[in-house]
């Protein structure tokens, strides 16, 4: 498996130090964990943004809003 260097604020590391010595695991494996539950959590924005036109759709209601429009209402999404 290739490997990464990350960087992290110092106070932070030395607290991830203490945690992995009372779990008795490495740095690396708590990262990693984090790490997958940071893209599971980000699974599904990735799947929405990766499809151009629910990207058009979302820009379209957004630039409505800004622009003072009303909006839709719940029921008029569902539809």
């Amino acid at each position: 498996m290739d490997t990464a260097t990350v960087r992290i604020p110092a106070e932070k590391r030395d607290v991830l130090k203490i945690i992995a010595g009372i779990e008795r695991t490495e740095m690396k494996e708590i990262l990693s964990d984090l790490i997958d539950e940071y893209i599971e959590r980000h699974k599904e924005t990735l799947e929405i943004l990766s499809n151009p036109e629910w990207v058009d759709l979302i820009t379209k209601g957004k630039n409505e809003v800004q622009s003072g429009a009303k909006g839709k209402s719940l029921e008029e999404l569902a539809d």
